[in-house]
């Protein structure tokens, strides 16, 4: 891992990465067009209960929203008490009030990860730092290479898109008196019994836990999220909040996501992601020159591919689409991130992956005039896969797929 320090953005260098694109991007205006393994919220949702106490709500959008029930909730879900939840318009919200709220003199960024933390600091007017983890260590955290004297640490955990799990003990040393430590937990629901949580942590200051309700249960149209922290922290973001910043069906599916009915389910939901990432780890075993980056926790793998733009370019000819990896820092072209979905869906996948990559390094030998057949092959269905990679990443896959 290594220590760097980005730029503000009015001076942010052409070859920063892009740290506004997201998942959504990849699938945007395609519809049923294409299956997303772009997007990592769960499929099948929101469930059909969860659709119909959203939809009562609407018979309330007259009145103000009131969000004291659902902040119990979500205080009584965590076994915390109600002065230390804040409801945000989503998690994506509570990152722009650190940034706007509390006084940072020294931010570091721990990478990569889920890159809004960093986009709302530099919108903020603050110069950022970041650790950036590797893959020679597994994107694991040595808490050792945080600067000792930076005030405001942000880490994701499930890690967004490595789906490295740190250990909560690990997290737990960055904590000190005089540091605002973030913590990004939108994924933790997706883990069986939220092993790793510093959610309902009292006792190490500064700590500040971010939650989403996107990802399991399919409300990411909907926006509603929350910040678990020390009361006095909470207040100052709160008042950093516009008058009634989450909707009352939001708040509903607040209040609702947070019962033990629907905890319940979450927990279910998380076993089954589990087995489903099994899967579809085991048939990626089957690509010698893929590399998965594990072990993984979260409800996506990150994989490492040589030409993994013409790759994805080709997937999307053949119905996929899945999260390009270089526009999170500290990650490049080679990388791509799979959202887990359900076996036979991956087993699909895994059909395209390979035609996809037999395509390419078809007509890559075609090229070197090694394989008329390929080229005949490849022509007939590399369509929109030459817009991304070029002939150098075309090579690198012949070369792979000749070890096979």
């Amino acid at each position: 891992m290594h220590i760097s320090q980005s730029a503000r953005a009015a001076h942010a260098p052409t070859a920063e990465p892009d740290l506004r694109h997201h998942g959504d991007v990849e699938v945007r205006g395609m519809g049923a067009e294409l299956t997303d393994l772009a997007v990592n919220v769960r499929t099948g949702t929101p469930p059909e209960w969860l659709r119909e106490r959203i939809a009562e709500s609407l018979g309330t959008l007259a009145a103000y929203p009131d969000g004291r029930a659902a902040r119990r909730a979500v205080a009584a879900r965590h076994g915390l008490p109600e002065e230390r939840v804040l409801l945000t318009a989503g998690a994506a919200e509570a990152f722009v009030l650190l940034a706007r709220a509390l006084p940072v003199r020294r931010a570091v960024v721990v990478h990569p990860q889920f890159t809004e933390p960093e986009a709302a600091l530099r919108d903020a007017g603050h110069t950022v730092e970041r650790v950036v983890l590797t893959p020679e260590d597994g994107f694991r955290l040595d808490p050792r290479a945080v600067p000792g004297d930076a005030d405001l640490v942000v880490v994701g955990n499930p890690t967004n898109p490595t789906s490295v799990l740190h250990p909560a003990s690990t997290l737990a040393r960055l904590a000190r008196p005089g540091r605002i430590l973030v913590v990004d937990e939108a994924f933790m629901d997706a883990v069986p019994v939220e092993r790793e949580s510093l959610a309902s942590r009292t006792d190490l200051p500064g700590l500040v836990v971010l939650r989403s309700l996107t990802k399991t249960w399919g409300l990411a149209g909907l926006r509603v999220g929350y910040v678990l922290a020390a009361p006095d922290t909470v207040a100052v973001l709160e008042r950093a909040q516009p008058l009634w910043p989450v909707s009352s069906p939001a708040l509903v599916a607040a209040e609702a996501c947070s019962a033990p009915r629907a905890m319940a389910e979450a927990a279910l939901a998380a076993h089954v992601t589990a087995a489903d990432r099994a899967h579809l780890l085991a048939r990626l075993a089957e690509f010698p020159e893929l590399t998965v980056q594990g072990p993984a926790a979260g409800p996506f793998v990150l994989v490492r591919l040589p030409g993994a733009a013409a790759v994805r370019s080709r997937l999307r000819g053949l119905g996929f689409a899945v999260r390009r990896g270089d526009t999170f820092p500290g990650l490049g072209p080679d990388y791509l991130r799979l959202a887990v979905r359900d076996r036979a869906t991956s087993d699909r996948f895994v059909t395209a992956l390979r035609t996809a990559l037999d395509d390419l390094s078809g007509r890559s030998a075609a090229t070197d005039g090694t394989d008329g057949h390929g080229a005949d092959r490849a022509g007939s269905g590399a369509g929109t896969a030459g817009t991304g990679g070029g002939g150098t990443a075309g090579n690198g896959l012949a070369e792979a797929r000749a070890t096979r």
